[in-house]
């Protein structure tokens, strides 16, 4: 059965481009931002995630799923604001910052995983966990001159780096060799007693 790493990390990559496009004010409004958040954020990663628990790929599996569920719901918060299902009258903005601190919770432990996954996705993970917080902090009020612009260039990062990662996976499972490097594990986490279903994939030409 093929990598769909590829096409995950490709879905997360393009939507935080566009959604980083409106919080560097390169762009504005969130309605076209929709369509690229469903199909995209949530369908591709979504996708890819139930592949890879038919695989057994745990680390994917987990990390496409949950962040294609993020971008589900984010889609429907947007949806929701524009008046799609009617007008709303007692929506809470903050109410979406809790479920940023709530998935910077997790994304914490799954940093801690992606360390011994390759450089690349750490780095990406590491972003997150700028991201997820810097956002809630702004939505709820704290500092925004400080957290929008971190938000901001957290999630261009994040990104720009994705569409790397995806490109690397994409070349690198396609020519059986290693074009572009993703970088080793860290190798500081033993996971010689896990199961074998929750190890990481480490293979050296994919590296994920």
């Amino acid at each position: 059965m093929s990598d769909p790493t590829a096409l995950g990390v490709f879905g997360l990559a393009m939507v935080t481009f566009v959604a980083a496009s409106a919080k560097m004010h390169w762009t504005s409004g969130i309605s076209n931002l929709i369509p690229w958040a469903l199909f995209l954020g949530s369908i591709a990663q979504i996708w890819a995630s139930t592949i890879d628990f038919k695989k057994n790929n745990y680390f994917g599996a987990i990390v496409l799923g949950v962040y294609g569920l993020f971008w589900v719901a984010v889609s429907m918060t947007w949806a929701i604001k524009l008046g799609w299902f009617g007008p709303v009258s007692d929506a809470d903005p903050k109410q979406f910052a809790f479920a940023c601190f709530g998935y910077a919770i997790f994304s914490f432990f799954i940093l801690v995983a992606s360390l011994e996954a390759n450089k690349v996705f750490a780095a990406i993970l590491v972003l997150i966990n700028i991201l997820l917080p810097s956002l809630g902090l702004a939505i709820m009020g704290i500092k925004p001159e400080l957290f929008n612009p971190l938000a901001a260039w957290s999630e261009l990062l994040i990104s720009l780096l994705g569409f790397y990662a995806a490109g690397a996976v994409f070349l690198n499972s396609y020519f059986g060799r290693t074009l572009l490097p993703l970088g080793k594990p860290l190798g500081w986490i033993r996971k010689g007693a896990l199961p074998a279903a929750a190890r990481l994939p480490v293979a050296p030409v994919a590296q994920v």
